[in-house]
């Protein structure tokens, strides 16, 4: 069983990314986040497609606390440091930082809930992912 405690994933900003200011736009980390959040459950061997189809398993994000420290600029090479601060038996709070270098940008507090993929209501999180995160953050 492959387990983390934490996971690193890189991000080029983009001029996409970017607002008026040529920084990125302050909810563009979110996408950042949620991609980060996305391939570190790839990586454990989690496809959230087979999630919905195997356990009928969704997660949603339920609570965000982000602040903003520095901006991020076009070209700039950034990544994503995730943890996990607290799990629960249905939903995970992850803490996701984003560096340049050294340089923290931004750090937030994201909640996820599982929710049956069908009625969106809040269930369980399956075991063996349930296991990964108990792994995860032992580690």
């Amino acid at each position: 069983m492959k387990t983390i405690n934490m996971f690193t994933f890189p991000i080029r900003v983009y001029y996409e990314d970017t607002d008026a200011g040529r920084v990125v736009f302050y909810a563009n980390y979110l996408k950042f986040f949620e991609r980060a959040r996305t391939e570190w459950l790839r990586h454990l061997g989690i496809h959230q497609s087979d999630l919905m189809e195997k356990d009928q398993c969704m997660f949603v994000v339920v609570d965000t606390q982000v602040k903003y420290k520095r901006p991020a600029k076009l070209d700039d090479q950034i990544f994503i440091l995730s943890t996990i601060e607290k799990l629960t038996a249905s939903s995970v709070v992850f803490a996701q930082k984003a560096y340049r270098g050294e340089t923290l940008l931004v750090e937030s507090l994201i909640r996820i809930c599982a929710v049956h993929s069908e009625t969106f209501r809040p269930i369980s999180i399956p075991t063996h992912i349930r296991n990964l995160f108990e792994s995860a953050q032992e580690s």
